[in-house]
């Protein structure tokens, strides 16, 4: 069977490269080993939200008098667990649907590229079709990364996969890693009833924030009774008795701690083994696949984007690294008008949705000064905004960064009620090349969260009306 593109893999990088293919003309197939939509939409970003939403419902129901409100209930964690695979299915069936509306054929089996321009797909059934394109791109993915000293059995030592669908809800859990997964996983575990320690690698819990984000959520955390061990280093797991015994190195000695479960969140790796880069001189580096700007690898007609690839490994990237590639490929092959510009990673919004959320883009306070700006910092606590007031959620804050010469606006770091939502005003903004009296000229709605933003702007230009 011949195409004009091939896309390995349906996650949101894949199912999206193929649509903007079939878009543009080409003759587009899909391939895809499991569930159309990939780990985002069937075990990451999707499930994951649904988990929290009810966690998060299950929380206004235990703080119902903060309201005003008589309520009662308890988890049902069976029914928690279904509705989020619930969601997830629909979604699933939502890129079914959009396969047939932009007429890309679906194959489902393991794909491996067998030459240049040849994929091998062996399906379900054990049966080998050899389907033909001049573009294929590599779309593959990541999974949960083992540690050598947490190997994963699936039951005791699980990954994040298994920490959606467990049976029951264990009394106990120990979350290794405070990325988002970690973070997150550990909230939703916690707002259930099951006691969490997390134990991170780092001097400080969701690394890659800005110190002041690190802080607030640590204080948060410790608040809702979610213990943390920080310049923490899990050295051996036991899983012979009943649960899991972690001897952990911190910085005042060893301790061994038990619990029911032991979740494994050090982050991703990439799926690049065995789907036949090799087979064809495909150059990797540090288990990512080299690209150009457009994700062209060396290979003349293979390309790669999302967490198989260098950057962010974030669902909204790999689209974007999608549409970019394909609107490339498009160009030289005269089905698209110009050609796309390169993503700016420097300008990519972070979010993680535990609660309080966390939201960032750009320079983080500490970066900045690295970089040699002089910068003007402007923070706004949300315990002065009338709208988080009103939601009954008042932790945490907005933190603007501005380059105190030219007014360039660096970074954005928000914890707190609803900011996953406002990110984008930043990401916007600095991709417009907004300077900060622009966006104090713009009218921001009251009474809302985002409005918080121009209010720390103007804490940073010393102008606050609300502090």
């Amino acid at each position: 069977m011949a195409y004009d593109v091939i896309v390995l893999g349906s996650g949101p990088g894949g199912y999206v490269a193929a649509i903007r293919a079939s878009q543009l003309g080409f003759k587009t197939a899909i391939v895809e080993k499991e569930s159309l939509g990939g780990v985002c939409l069937n075990w990451g970003c999707i499930p994951t939200k649904a988990l929290l939403k009810s966690a998060q419902v299950f929380e206004y129901i235990k703080h119902a008098k903060d309201f005003g409100l008589e309520a009662n209930g308890s988890a049902d964690f069976g029914a928690v667990v279904k509705r989020s695979r619930g969601v997830a299915d629909k979604m699933s069936k939502g890129v079914q649907f959009l396969m047939r509306k932009n007429k890309i054929d679906v194959h489902m089996g393991y794909g491996k590229i067998k030459a240049k321009g040849q994929l091998e797909v062996t399906g379900t059934d054990g049966k080998v079709q050899v389907l033909e394109a001049k573009h294929i791109i590599v779309a593959t993915g990541g999974r949960s990364r083992e540690l050598p000293s947490m190997k994963q059995d699936g039951k005791k030592v699980i990954g994040y996969r298994e920490a959606m669908v467990l049976p029951e809800m264990p009394k106990s859990m120990i979350v290794v890693g405070s990325g988002a997964i970690g973070v997150e996983f550990a909230y939703f575990y916690n707002s259930m009833g099951t006691k969490v320690t997390i134990v991170e690698f780092m001097p400080k819990v969701v690394p890659v924030e800005d110190d002041d984000i690190s802080k607030e959520l640590e204080k948060s955390y410790k608040k809702i009774g979610i213990d943390i061990m920080t310049s923490s280093e899990v050295l051996s797991v036991d899983t012979s008795g009943a649960g899991v015994k972690a001897k952990v190195k911190t910085p005042t000695g060893e301790v061994t701690l038990e619990a029911d479960i032991l979740l494994s969140a050090a982050g991703v790796v990439a799926n690049i083994e065995n789907i036949g880069l090799e087979t064809v001189g495909v150059k990797t580096d540090k288990g990512k696949i080299v690209v150009d700007k457009f994700y062209q690898t060396n290979v003349p007609g293979i390309y790669a984007i999302g967490d198989c690839v260098p950057g962010q490994a974030l669902a909204h990237v790999a689209s974007k690294e999608a549409i970019i590639c394909v609107e490339a490929l498009g160009y030289n092959e005269k089905k698209y008008h110009h050609k796309p510009e390169a993503l700016d990673y420097g300008n990519v919004p972070g979010c993680t949705y535990c609660t309080p959320e966390i939201a960032s883009v750009g320079f983080t306070e500490k970066a900045a000064k690295e970089a040699g700006y002089e910068i003007k910092v402007g923070k706004f606590p949300l315990s002065a905004s009338g709208k988080a007031s009103a939601a009954g959620h008042t932790e945490g804050f907005v933190k603007v960064i501005f380059d105190a010469k030219y007014g360039e606006w660096l970074g954005t770091h928000m914890i707190g009620y609803n900011v996953t939502e406002i990110i984008a005003q930043t990401v916007t903004a600095r991709k417009l090349e907004t300077t900060y009296q622009e966006v104090l000229n713009s009218i921001h709605p009251h009474p809302t969260i985002s409005e918080s933003v121009k209010d720390a702007i103007e804490v940073a230009y010393g102008e606050a009306i609300h502090l």
